[in-house]
């Protein structure tokens, strides 16, 4: 059982202003509750109890509303960045609390999706370190860090937001992933590293594995990083399934 994740919650929420003036994106209110909640109540339904969450932009509001996890199920480690370390590089700064093979979670998604299915097929993966990205169909592969896959599931090409004439794909990463500790050794100390435009690159280039996992059709997910998108988890998430997450 993997029982250790992360969930990326630094952002500044630039898409969103003025809701994010105030007001981190992850806590934005989802039918009555801050989305972290829900991110944070699907993580422990699936056995992963102990979470890092690194912070940046109004940081007080997380702390205050979850203090250290308990009230939630869950023990919870903040990482404080005073200047923002990127996706791969907020991660690597929680190296030590990191140490097993760990969920990572951007702040932004919400989603219902099977974390027991995904963690296993990750499992049954070759036994030397990888990561595997859970992945989605999406309507324009231009917006997103797209993915090209083999017979076998693993990740053989990668593009973040292509051009036109560079699509090749419409499989995106779905800001779920598994990772193996070892891994975070290619991203480099102290400074800012993105998993797509830096660690997954480097990773294809090393040949360290990466594989994909794509989420079913009745999945919930969405990302909550435009108005339009806030406004349709706002309809339509109070009558999915992933309730059943909540106490």
């Amino acid at each position: 059982m993997i029982g250790k994740g992360m969930i990326l919650a630094a952002g500044e929420g630039t898409r969103l202003r003025p809701l994010t003036h105030r007001c981190p994106k992850p806590m934005l209110p989802v039918a009555g509750r801050p989305l972290l909640e829900y991110t944070i109540a699907w993580l422990r339904y699936y056995g992963v109890t102990r979470i890092a969450i690194n912070l940046h932009h109004r940081p007080e509001a997380v702390t205050d509303h979850f203090g250290d996890g308990t009230n939630f199920g869950v023990q919870v480690t903040y990482s404080l960045e005073e200047t923002i370390l990127g996706t791969a590089g907020g991660v690597k700064r929680m190296a030590s609390f990191l140490d097993a093979t760990f969920v990572l979670v951007y702040g932004d998604v919400l989603t219902d999706l099977d974390l027991g299915a995904l963690t296993d097929f990750h499992i049954a993966q070759t036994r030397q370190p990888h990561l595997t990205m859970s992945l989605y169909h999406v309507p324009n592969p231009r917006e997103c860090g797209i993915v090209g896959l083999d017979e076998l599931g693993r990740v053989r090409r990668f593009a973040e937001k292509p051009a036109p004439e560079d699509v090749f794909s419409d499989l995106a990463n779905a800001g779920v992933l598994v990772i193996d500790p070892e891994l975070l050794a290619y991203v480099p100390e102290g400074r800012f590293y993105d998993f797509g435009l830096d660690l997954f690159p480097r990773l294809l280039r090393t040949g360290a594995p990466m594989y994909g996992w794509l989420i079913t059709e009745e999945t919930y997910l969405i990302d909550i990083g435009t108005p339009d998108k806030y406004a349709q988890v706002e309809r339509d998430w109070p009558t999915t399934a992933a309730q059943k997450f909540l106490r």
